[in-house]
């Protein structure tokens, strides 16, 4: 069984004397609770040996996020948003290297939030414990930079569903390929890695679906524009939508046809999920019960992406979180 972990009983303790990575830990927490309720209440499910590193992948991307789409940044800006992600990644490079090298300093403009010098300890940590391949983290930088104006990765439209695949390499399949190692496997995990990818995808696809209205408020469309014209949609629409708050049947029979591929997708991983360490199972298969049940909530309100925004009410998680569970 590939399971780094050490499997105790008792919870992940940092080395003695690292009193301020505990602190550090115990942040990612706090951000994985603030930002990520679904994937918060999943993660309670994993051993707690497992979830502090779970918080501090979880705390890292969303750090990472709101870097690149957050205007409160002081100075905020493209060209800035591309900077500091530069800036992220020589960070990065320079704790994970051997010998360790000193971190360069910033350029003006690309300073990176307080938030991040509290998450590189844990995550450090988290990638050393676990063995994740640091790869995963820079094909991850790289889908961000695809979001911002001014990269030379910058892309905000999607042709076709495989364009949009490889956005979701870094953006979600990457963030699956991060968790692996920390979830451990019954299997080679170069066996897991195609399921595990394909999960992340799933999550993110259901997200994109969710986020319609909120993604063209920042000018950008994450479904696959042949997708939408095969059912007659094209960008006048969803702009009119976005501004009546109305679905247009067009739009409607298109997002019928996105959820079922979403719903493949998450069929298409759930092999995967027995190929994990059996005490993580419930947690991960919670997780795509919970997510995919957002795809039931935008359904039962008619499709109306743009009126609201589909949420699973806490009941009805903690219903599916137990079903999900006991089915296990």
């Amino acid at each position: 069984m590939n399971d780094p972990s050490g499997g105790g009983r008792g919870g992940y303790t940092p080395p003695a004397g690292h009193d301020a990575l505990r602190v550090d830990y115990r942040h990612c927490r706090r951000i994985a609770a603030a930002h990520g309720r679904t994937y918060h209440l999943a993660t309670r499910l994993l051993s707690a040996d497992r979830r502090p590193a779970v918080h501090a992948l979880y705390a890292f991307a969303r750090t990472v996020d709101d870097i690149v789409d957050d205007p409160r940044r002081p100075d905020h800006s493209p060209h800035n948003a591309v900077a500091a992600l530069d800036t992220v990644e020589s960070r990065l490079r320079a704790a994970w290297s051997r010998p360790t090298l000193a971190p360069p300093s910033p350029a003006p403009g690309a300073e990176l939030p307080l938030e991040f010098d509290r998450v590189v300890p844990p995550l450090t940590d988290t990638v050393t414990r676990f063995a994740i391949e640091s790869r995963h983290f820079w094909t991850f930088l790289d889908s961000m930079r695809m979001d911002i104006p001014g990269s030379p990765l910058f892309r905000n439209r999607y042709p076709t569903m495989a364009a949009l695949h490889e956005y979701m390499r870094g953006s979600a399949a990457a963030i699956g390929l991060q968790l692996l190692p920390v979830l451990g496997t019954v299997c080679p995990l170069t066996e897991a890695e195609p399921a595990a990818a394909a999960l992340g995808n799933a999550f993110q696809l259901t997200n994109f679906l969710r986020d319609i209205g909120e993604d063209l408020d920042r000018d950008r469309i994450y479904l696959p524009a042949a997708d939408l014209a095969a059912f007659g949609v094209d960008e006048d629409l969803l702009a009119t939508g976005r501004r009546t708050g109305r679905t247009d049947r067009r739009l409607r029979r298109a997002l019928a046809h996105l959820i079922a591929i979403n719903r493949d997708l998450y069929r298409g991983a759930q092999p995967g999920i027995d190929m994990l360490n059996p005490r993580v199972r419930p947690a991960i298969r919670t997780a795509a019960v919970l997510y995919a049940a957002i795809l039931d909530r935008i359904e039962d309100s008619g499709y109306a992406v743009f009126a609201q925004r589909a949420v699973v009410p806490r009941r009805a998680r903690l219903r599916l979180a137990a079903g999900a569970v006991l089915g296990s």
